[in-house]
């Protein structure tokens, strides 16, 4: 979702954060144009970014994203790029189109390093190794994902755990079907493909030409991955780090047990890259790295204080009744099926991290049902 808003009961900190919200917020554009496209509404140009790099744009159907940024880095006898893009036609047309443009086939395609498993990522990889033999790359922590989250006879029983956990948290019952199925489409934007190497934190990629080395950053994915190349000073961040909006950070059945903390904890661990560009999955490319790292930080605090003063205003409440009485980027009522599944888990992750330091409380349902109420720890103990 992107930055939600806070309400009064947190003005203070707002204020307090003013000078961090400024900086980061707008990050200087790598290249105008590009920025200029994403406000436009269109897809930007495919592009040179710096001898043997290159920026090629893939557009996502239905998705208010419009486009992933596939980068593609020249290697001996061809090129290695950077995620892939939805399994659609126009997708690989795109992606196809914007090789050609840079001098190259898809058959010219060595690798394909997949920074998490989502379908805007993952989705053509299969279909890219089948038409050039390349090689997959995936952090472990995602490829142990893979199974249940893309194959044909698993996908039931991972709704069914979705749908389980969103009852708890109080979804209403003409809402839960709809939410918890919400995902299923996309299914058909991937092409299941096990992946040829496992990466690791740390890791040097061993690209010819490249000193590219993996990060591993989880929260938005458990396995989520960026690259970092020393010499070229450039982070490809997937979308750990984007220039205006911030990635879901969620809890569902796939998750870490705190996705947030995962997070906030790989965000510290890019901050001090000695970088002079973040190439991100999405948007535009930007040069302030630790602006917006130190932006992002302080807007996840002030999300944590909104929900805080929500719970404490409650008296006990469900997860859908917080996430509810939030503010976020466009009206409750305007916000699809699939969003509102998102809201609601990303809610549950800060009420997660909450409850770890012991700064809110949950009481389980008691019954068959009944979902699970949150309280502040500063009213009576309802345990």
């Amino acid at each position: 979702m992107s930055e939600q808003g806070a309400g009064p009961a947190v003005a203070a900190t707002r204020r307090a954060a003013a000078g961090e919200e400024e900086r980061g917020r707008r990050v200087t554009p790598a290249v105008e144009e590009q920025r200029a496209a994403w406000l436009r509404g269109d897809l930007p140009e495919v592009e040179q970014v710096r001898p043997g790099l290159w920026s090629i744009p893939v557009p996502i159907p239905i998705n208010p994203l419009r486009y992933v940024l596939v980068y593609a880095l020249e290697v001996p006898g061809g090129v290695a790029i950077v995620d892939a893009g939805w399994n659609t036609g126009e997708a690989y047309q795109a992606l196809e189109a914007g090789l050609a443009k840079a001098g190259y086939a898809m058959a010219d395609v060595r690798a394909v390093l997949v920074t998490h498993i989502h379908p805007d990522h993952y989705g053509l990889a299969g279909r890219v190794r089948e038409a050039s033999g390349a090689w997959i790359g995936l952090h472990p922590a995602d490829a142990a994902l893979l199974t249940e989250r893309y194959e044909e006879t698993r996908i039931d029983a991972l709704v069914e755990r979705e749908r389980a956990q969103l009852a708890r948290g109080g979804v209403p019952p003409l809402s839960l079907d709809e939410l918890s199925g919400a995902s299923k489409m996309i299914r058909h934007y991937v092409t299941m493909a096990a992946p040829d190497r496992l990466i690791e934190d740390g890791q040097d990629l061993g690209l010819p030409g490249w000193d590219l080395r993996a990060v591993w950053t989880p929260g938005h994915s458990p396995g989520h991955l960026c690259f970092v190349s020393p010499s070229r000073r450039l982070l490809f961040s997937g979308d750990h780090v984007l220039a205006r909006i911030t990635p879901i950070v969620a809890v569902h059945p796939q998750s870490s047990p705190d996705p947030l903390a995962d997070y906030l904890g790989a965000l510290a661990a890019v901050r001090d890259l000695d970088v002079d560009e973040v190439l991100p999955a999405h948007e535009y490319r930007f040069l302030e790295l630790a602006d917006r790292v130190d932006y992002v930080t302080a807007h996840h605090g002030r999300r944590l204080a909104e929900i805080e003063s929500v719970v404490a205003a409650g008296g006990g409440a469900t997860c859908w009744e917080i996430t509810t009485g939030l503010t976020w980027s466009r009206p409750w009522e305007k916000i699809e099926a699939f969003m509102r599944r998102a809201a609601t888990n990303e809610t549950l992750a800060h009420l997660v991290y909450l409850s770890a330091r012991g700064r809110v409380r949950r009481v389980p349902g008691t019954g068959p049902g009944e979902p699970d109420l949150w309280y502040s720890t500063a009213g009576p103990d309802h345990s």
